[in-house]
């Protein structure tokens, strides 16, 4: 479904270039929810604008569904980790998970289904009439997330969408994601600085080296498909995978090569 080929990209500047993402290639295949990790600074939010089609790489491919990405594609939707300014305190919660979907020319009635679903799959659907500035942090996430799903996406793109809520929110929105991600057959790749949340949510975890940034390592997350917070965070391979994607960043820290794989 999404595939990154030799991906490079270098920023110029008038003293010095700065090349973010070296070489970067992998693939993930139609369903596949990925976590991706790395050192702060890293790169992981420019390779995700590479991705969606926002940022033009200097080299390298990206490519959807077959398709090369040469700028937003209509299948792709992206969350952002600072939802307070992608949600317009003008609009009600209704109107902004409408938005794109006008955008998309497509039929009212249609657009009334899509909303109401996506503000259903989320637990807001009686939010639907209030404004962004009513609602807590972890809801207003959840108001992006819903305009995202309610745009149908082949693929969803998230970056650090959790990073400003609190710890329990944070739970119960890790937990949302792998419902809605089982409910609506997406792509994930989820862009985290958390290494227990890439475990805990991923199928697989992508782990950056540091800046030029390259794939330092590819864990599979052979947990359970079902998971919870007490059950999932207490077993045993939970905690070896942890240890291995933190030892991993360290070493990317270090620049050393990645360990040998089990």
């Amino acid at each position: 479904m999404l595939d990154v080929t030799g991906l490079q990209k270098i920023y110029r500047g008038k003293e010095r270039d700065v090349e973010a993402v070296r070489d970067l290639t992998f693939r993930l295949a139609e369903g596949e929810l990925a976590c991706l990790v790395g050192p702060s600074g890293c790169g992981k939010t420019t390779l995700l604008k590479c991705i969606a089609g926002l940022m033009e790489p200097t080299s390298g491919t990206v490519r959807l569904a077959g398709r090369d990405v040469t700028g937003p594609p209509p299948d792709m939707a992206v969350v952002f980790q600072e939802y307070g300014r992608s949600l317009f305190p003008w609009l009600t919660v209704r109107g902004n998970v409408e938005l794109p979907l006008k955008e998309k020319k497509l039929p009212k009635e249609r657009r009334a289904a899509l909303v109401a679903e996506s503000l259903e799959a989320v637990g807001l659907a009686d939010a639907a009439g209030a404004y962004p500035w009513q609602l807590s942090g972890g809801m207003q996430q959840r108001v992006a997330i819903a305009r995202a799903i309610a745009y149908e996406p082949r693929v969803l793109l998230m970056d650090e969408p959790f990073a400003a809520v609190d710890a329990q929110t944070r739970a119960d929105l890790e937990d949302l994601i792998r419902t809605l991600w089982h409910r609506f057959s997406m792509t994930v790749l989820f862009v985290t600085h958390d290494i227990d949340e890439a475990v805990y949510l991923g199928q697989r975890v992508l782990v950056l080296s540091s800046s030029p940034t390259v794939i330092q390592d590819d864990v599979a997350v052979d947990l359970p498909d079902e998971r919870d917070q007490l059950t999932t965070r207490a077993d045993p391979r939970f905690t070896e995978l942890r240890g291995r994607v933190y030892a991993e960043i360290q070493n990317a820290k270090r620049g050393t090569a990645a360990a040998t794989t089990d």
